[in-house]
């Protein structure tokens, strides 16, 4: 530890950002009924954001088109807890309003479900206008579909796909965002599991009036064309335009692939790498499916609930894992097993303050004892009074959660320097935390250990400051630390 208490004393850098996390039970999409959790959504600073991409580095672009896209994404970590993030960078004139930028981003922050690539952050500063979403490790599908390389995507993969778009295209629906701009194959990518997954950018609405601010025109529905906005009907007639890029494998015009499908002729339709790996049946329900989407009056187009009925029946080798089917690896990293944390160290996880405090109220001052404190009768006789007032007033302080007197009188305590408490240390922590200086706070739980090398609690504040400046790698292993010191101290 000591090699880590002096990475601490450079390390230290500010930081708002709190370890909390969202919750989201809205969607059963996976059919798995179990609770799924995700960051909550935040404002990151142009700095944070500059941090993550490397300074915005090219070398850092994920978008399809690189430098020459209009508004480029690009590959980022998270320096608050190594998560890696997707970034769009939009250009200046996009964005005009930043008031409005934040609502819609906001807004398309509050949805959380297995089946979008999730929405996490903005930053709104000066001219730049960023969108943060969870990263994506497997590339979209156009990748998969359109330019393989070792082996065609399957006909089950593909009927999972086609599925859990239109649940991604019926939650935002419940969720009142309806409208999704430029629905494409690039605009689906996989995640650490293969499972496809909608991108949250698509969402973002630019205008006040439905008026779409870029389209692809080759494949947007006849009303755009007289229009120019984007409806909930227009999302299905897209759609069905992916719907004809699955069973085909590449790019055809809507106009092309109706005149296939009025003329019967639907094995022209589809991909000849498919060939014998798919049932007619399942041919034929995909293409009546494709040409209800594609229908040139919006009205008679289905919804996004009906199109995951439809899908639903079709679906083969449910069983089978996406990475399966996908062939790719699962997941980045190797999972770890989860930590079997006491109440003290699942509050610290929280980060809530309130019970950290209660936890130390209720342990008092039982873990100073033994610590010694050598002090002669001249020591005694002219300083003791002072100290141990000192120490009354912070504890009377601590107790009625008057933090700011607390430092005070806590501080008056350790200044005399007559007696060594490392409780007081623990108590001045978090009286630090409840005044938002987490850097101070990590000092005293750095103090708290050198006094009591073995005492899970100095640790356990040490997760919790870390946390707070989003440490969060270094803040897990002291967590780990004051886990298996209780263990070993309960074995006693």
């Amino acid at each position: 530890m000591g090699a880590r208490c002096s990475k601490f004393s450079i390390c230290w850098f500010q930081s708002h950002l709190k370890a909390t996390v969202l919750e989201s039970s809205d969607l059963d999409n996976g059919g798995k009924g179990e609770k799924q959790t995700w960051p909550s959504f935040t404002e990151f600073s142009l700095e944070q954001m500059k941090a993550a991409t490397n300074g915005f580095s090219s070398d850092n672009i994920v978008s399809e088109h690189g430098e020459k896209a209009p508004n480029v994404v690009y590959k980022g970590k998270l320096l608050k807890n190594d998560h890696w993030v997707a970034v769009k960078r939009f250009n200046k004139f996009a964005w005009p309003d930043p008031r409005q930028f934040l609502e819609e981003a906001r807004a398309v922050g509050s949805l959380r479900s297995e089946r979008l690539a999730n929405l996490i952050g903005c930053c709104c500063e000066g001219e730049e206008r960023l969108l943060v979403a969870e990263f994506m490790p497997h590339e979209t599908l156009a990748k998969h579909l359109f330019h393989w390389e070792n082996q065609p995507m399957k006909w089950a993969m593909r009927l999972r796909v086609a599925l859990y778009l239109a649940q991604a295209l019926e939650y935002c629906s419940s969720k009142g965002r309806a409208l999704y701009h430029n629905l494409n194959a690039y605009r689906i990518l996989f995640d650490n599991d293969g499972n496809p997954r909608l991108s949250c950018f698509g969402l973002m609405k630019n205008s006040r009036d439905g008026k779409s601010y870029s389209t692809n025109l080759a494949f947007t529905p006849p009303e755009y064309l007289r229009t120019g906005r984007v409806t909930a009907e227009s999302v299905v007639y897209s759609f069905g335009t992916l719907l004809l890029d699955l069973m085909s494998g590449k790019h055809i015009p809507p106009s092309h692939a109706l005149d296939l499908i009025c003329g019967k002729n639907f094995l022209m339709l589809m991909d000849s790498a498919l060939e014998g790996h798919f049932s007619n049946d399942d041919g034929e329900e995909l293409v009546r499916l494709a040409s209800r989407c594609l229908q040139y009056e919006a009205r008679e187009r289905p919804n996004a609930k009906s199109l995951v009925v439809s899908l639903m029946s079709l679906q083969k080798e449910a069983e089978v894992p996406s990475y399966v089917l996908m062939g790719i690896p699962q997941g980045t990293t190797s999972p770890k097993q989860p930590l079997s944390l006491t109440p003290f160290g699942e509050a610290c996880l929280r980060f809530d303050l309130t019970a950290i405090h209660e936890i130390l109220e209720k342990m008092g001052y039982k873990d100073d004892e033994g610590i010694a404190n050598e002090l002669s009768f001249q020591m005694w006789t002219s300083q003791m009074q002072d100290t141990l007032n000192s120490k009354k007033h912070g504890d009377s302080a601590f107790r009625a959660k008057d933090f700011t007197s607390a430092i005070n009188h806590y501080t008056q305590f350790i200044d005399g320097g007559t007696m060594v408490s490392p409780t007081v240390y623990a108590r001045r922590c978090l009286s630090y935390l409840m005044n938002d200086k987490p850097q101070e706070a990590l000092g005293d739980a750095v103090q708290a250990q050198a006094v009591s090398p073995e005492w899970p609690t100095a640790f356990y504040l040490q997760a919790a400051c870390l946390f707070s400046l989003g440490m969060e790698s270094d803040a897990q292993e002291n967590l780990k630390d004051g886990t298996n010191l209780e263990a070993k101290k309960s074995k006693n």
